[in-house]
């Protein structure tokens, strides 16, 4: 048998980067308020995660300002899409086993 496993990606198997991912997939951006409210994470676990997300090259990072308070905007990279499509598509592949 096959290697089914080969294209799960470690990068996503924490449900919060799991939950990044899929929010950006199917949105053009999301800031961090609406990252933190949708996934139920605290200020350090959703910053410590989407760093990580953005390490590996998978999300982008925008910082400006509104009036005089900070935002960052959060939007997936090609490489990001990519990577999270092989990622579901290997998972739904070990369940069709």
């Amino acid at each position: 048998m096959k290697n089914i496993i080969g294209n799960i990606n470690k990068a996503f198997d924490h449900r919060i980067r799991l939950g990044i991912m899929s929010i950006l997939m199917v949105n053009e951006y999301a800031d961090f308020k609406t990252l933190k409210e949708l996934l139920g994470a605290t200020d350090g676990n959703l910053a410590s995660h989407t760093k990580a997300l953005e390490n590996s090259e998978y999300i982008k990072v925008e910082k400006s300002f509104i009036g005089r308070k900070p935002n960052t905007k959060y939007s997936v990279t090609n490489e990001g899409r990519i990577a999270f499509k092989k990622h579901v598509d290997a998972i739904e592949k070990l369940l069709k086993q």
